[in-house]
């Protein structure tokens, strides 16, 4: 079984989108750079974020979100962002009407069942975890082996926070990841078990 990561890119205080719900400037760090990140050409970053983040990318087998993130995304359009094979999106809501019962996602009840179905999913591969509050139920559940983040400078003062609606401490590892890129500071924490 591949470890489970919490990602996302996240602002200097700890938000994932503003309080429109929106990402404003936190994704600058994946357009002003000149190296392009996917085959799209759209995504372009510096080589240091290059080096760090496509690998990553590589590795993961199957993405856990919520379904307001599959809302907001209008799940890709049945397409899992960034080449991922699988999208298990945790929901008591069907699939949208008229949804591609062939696009590789997952609908799942609860994060027990959609962790389960991911780990299938991935076999030893990674299992991401998208940061907010599904992220944050799944890390505070235990679940997680690593917490990575891609800092960026900004401060949003309000929003969506990375860990969602963890109320309880919980202690991480020193980071074994640091790497600077252009507008963004890469991150990862081990959890400490």
């Amino acid at each position: 079984m591949g470890k489970v990561v919490l990602n996302s890119t996240v602002s200097l205080d700890g938000f994932i989108a503003d309080a429109q719900d929106q990402p404003g400037s936190l994704f600058e760090w994946l357009l002003g750079g000149d190296v392009p990140l996917d085959e799209s050409g759209l995504l372009k970053v510096s080589q240091v974020s290059f080096d760090h983040t496509r690998p990553y990318w590589d590795s993961i087998g199957a993405t856990v979100v919520g379904r307001h993130v599959f809302d907001l995304t209008e799940g890709w359009g049945g397409q899992p962002p960034g080449g991922v094979p699988h999208v298990v999106v945790v929901t008591h809501r069907p699939p949208p009407d008229g949804w591609d019962r062939e696009a590789p996602f997952t609908f799942a009840g609860s994060i027990q069942e959609a962790m389960k179905r991911a780990q299938d999913l991935a076999g030893d591969r990674v299992v991401e975890v998208a940061a907010g509050d599904v992220g944050g139920q799944v890390f505070a559940a235990g679940l997680v082996d690593e917490v990575r983040m891609d800092m960026v400078p900004v401060v949003l003062g309000a929003g969506k926070r990375y860990f969602g609606a963890v109320h309880a401490e919980h202690l991480l590892r020193d980071p074994d990841v640091v790497l600077q890129g252009s507008r963004v500071l890469h991150l990862c924490y081990p959890v400490r078990r």
